[in-house]
């Protein structure tokens, strides 16, 4: 068996390795004949690629000689890509540190250039670093990065290596499910889009998945598959990982010929390419397996090649080197977020002036309606006493008790914004207090922040740094809101103009729902009340007259909670006073039903609660003219119907149908 996979991969080899000749010879002679302009960086670029994966001396060549053209004709995409794969060749090569550094300076060049597709590239790389040097949580705390950008650009190649990436990561802290699923993703998208080297690294992944879930059949049957797609794009280093675990598969099931076979085939193919980390893993396993044999002289001369390739790859220098790029990075990270801390502070100014507009705006309101009041009031006292003293010009009297009733209509309709004023304070009570908590909790939180960076915890930092972005979502929430209830109660206090205006009906109901039954709580706070909601999200939004209909919705909750109200006074402890608003679409209308669970209305009186000035109410709490503005507004202003079904004892509900058009 394993000769005949070691024929297949030959003749594999052989002539996928011919068409690559085939491809360099063509590039270098393009490279001969161009001119120094960007064609001929971006032929440095393409040459260099096909050399990284087996040539990395000659690929780092063209990608300096491509970084100093691209510099020269000040070709930022060309400059940045060249450093990115200089980045590459370091990071295959064991050299961290350089290649962390090269990564850093792509970056900051692609961002820059604000090309999301680009830094997704780069971040993706300095995961692979963090991968390298064994934080593998870092690691994909960069590719979950890199994977954002690339779904947000729809860019598939990208995805596919971010998706393989973090399979990797996920493998490497023995977190299998994850692994797979990624990998498996990962796989799918490559095979979709035809992208050969994400295929050949996906079946290589899965190949060390399977073994660490101890299914050696399958993972051997994936490196196999894996093979001629790794051959096909020349990479040396994905051949040396798979091999050798092809190798370490053999040794658990006994077969020790081809385990050596395979274990030297990968430290020779990662001596040949100049990847020490490849050929630490080798020269250990090999080690351990000639010491198993008791040939003690070839387990100490692979010992030695081992600790030779770690003393390289780990050296102090290094360490130091990535520790301080690590904290160049974690400076710039800081710098971004006191510009955050910045704006933040713009945002809290703008919304305590907002709330101070609005308690000025408040006071208008209620000064307006108290004048209001008290001019239909001295109205009434002049008309009683003219009618009192001119009861022989009964024309004349009749006359201008028509107009003190006009007066009143419009005064009852400015008193319902009275009603309500406990109500507001409280609504705009509560996104204020969450926008005060939230911006003491930032303030806290970037001090946190702060002092993780300086620690260099930077994986706590950025655990900070989403929950600060969390909640600055929750601020602008909160503050939409109390700006929503302000120009709601704007809109209630003018004098309808009968302009009809896009609105959602549901956000509308919902509004005054609440003002409505705080407005009544703050006037009895022993008054509770379940409210229940039902409304159709399919409803587009109405050309309706807001005042108006925010009118008639006053008035009909005003007049449930009353009723639940009445009721829970002389009914017993097992009532539960309920209020039910519902919204629906219905043959070419809308319906929006108010129910409640109150006394219901006797049928003696049924025919009149339309009537201008007929209540049902105590002198003092109601001035009959609700449900009657109410029919006047839907019927006569919109066309619409409202109609009042009731059964003694249970229930009434009111409902309003307005055409959708």
């Amino acid at each position: 068996m394993k000769r005949a996979v070691t024929l297949t991969l030959l003749l594999f080899t052989f002539f996928t390795a011919a068409a690559q000749r085939k491809q360099i010879d063509s590039l270098k002679k393009l490279l001969a004949a161009a001119p120094e302009d960007t064609t001929k960086a971006l032929l440095y670029g393409q040459l260099g690629g096909l050399y990284i994966n087996s040539k990395p001396d000659s690929a780092m060549l063209l990608f300096r000689q491509m970084e100093q053209l691209s510099r020269k004709l000040n070709f930022l995409r060309g400059e940045a890509n060249a450093i990115n794969n200089e980045g590459n060749v370091f990071n295959l090569t064991g050299n961290y540190p350089k290649a962390l550094s090269c990564f850093l300076a792509a970056l900051k060049i692609d961002e820059k250039r604000n090309k999301p597709q680009a830094i997704a590239t780069v971040l993706g790389n300095i995961g692979t670093v963090y991968s390298n040097e064994g934080d593998y949580r870092q690691s994909n705390n960069y590719t979950l990065r890199a994977k954002k950008l690339d779904e947000g650009a729809h860019y598939d190649r990208g995805l596919s290596a971010d998706l393989l990436d973090l399979g990797d990561g996920y493998e490497k802290l023995d977190i299998l499910d994850s692994a797979l699923a990624y990998t498996r993703q990962a796989y799918a998208l490559s095979v979709k889009i035809k992208y050969g080297d994400v295929i050949g690294f996906a079946l290589n992944n899965l190949g060390n998945i399977y073994a660490k879930m101890h299914k050696p059949g399958l993972a051997l049957d994936n490196y196999r598959k894996g093979i001629p797609y790794l051959v096909q794009a020349g990479d040396d280093d994905a051949i040396c990982e798979t091999t050798l675990g092809m190798a370490k598969i053999f040794r658990q099931q006994g077969q020790r010929d081809s385990a050596m076979y395979y274990a030297r085939r990968s430290i020779a193919a990662g001596w040949h390419g100049g990847f020490t980390p490849r050929v630490l893993a080798a020269s250990q396993f090999l080690s351990t397996y000639f010491k198993e044999q008791g040939r003690l002289d070839s387990a100490y001369h692979y010992l030695e090649v081992s600790v030779t390739a770690k003393d390289s790859l780990f050296s102090q220098e290094k360490t130091r080197a990535v520790q301080n790029l690590s904290f160049a990075e974690r400076q710039r990270q800081e710098e971004i977020a006191e510009q955050g801390a910045a704006n933040r502070a713009a945002i809290r100014y703008y919304l305590l002036l907002a709330v101070i507009v609005f308690l000025v705006v408040m006071a208008v309101v209620f000064w307006r309606n108290n004048r209001r009041k008290e001019k239909a009031n001295r109205l009434l006292s002049k008309q009683k006493q003219e009618i009192e003293a001119q009861r022989d010009q009964t024309n004349k009297a009749l006359s201008e008790l028509k107009v003190t009733q006009n007066q009143l209509v419009q005064s009852a309709k400015m008193a319902s914004l009275g009603e309500l004023t406990a109500g507001i304070a409280h609504e705009i009570q509560n996104p204020l207090n969450f926008v005060n908590n939230f911006s003491e909790v930032n303030e806290e939180m970037i001090d946190e922040l702060k002092e993780e960076l300086r620690n260099g915890k930077v994986d706590e930092a950025l655990a900070i740094a989403e929950d600060i972005g969390e909640n600055e979502k929750k601020i602008r929430h909160h503050g939409k809101r109390a700006d929503f209830i302000v120009k709601g109660m704007l809109e209630h206090s003018r004098t309808s103009t009968g302009e009809r205006q896009p609105t959602n009906i549901n956000v509308l109901a919902d509004e005054f729902l609440k003002l409505s039954y705080h407005g009544l709580r703050a006037k009895d706070k022993n008054f509770n009340a379940e409210l229940a909601t039902h409304f159709d999200t399919s409803i587009p939004r109405m050309n309706i007259v807001q005042q108006d209909i925010g009118r008639v919705l006053i008035n009909l909750f005003g007049n449930a909670f009353y009723a639940v109200n009445q009721r829970a006074k002389t009914t017993g402890v097992d009532y539960k006073p309920t209020v039910e608003v519902s919204t629906v679409q219905q043959n070419g209308s809308v319906l929006v039903s108010v129910k409640d669970n109150g006394a219901g209305i006797p049928e003696n009186i049924r025919e009149k609660i339309m009537q201008p000035f007929f209540t049902t109410k105590p002198t003092g709490e109601g001035t009959g003219l609700g449900l009657s503005l109410s029919y006047d507004i839907i019927v006569k202003g919109h066309g619409g119907k409202l109609e009042m079904e009731t059964k003694e004892g249970e229930y009434t509900q009111f409902t309003i149908s307005l055409p959708s058009n």
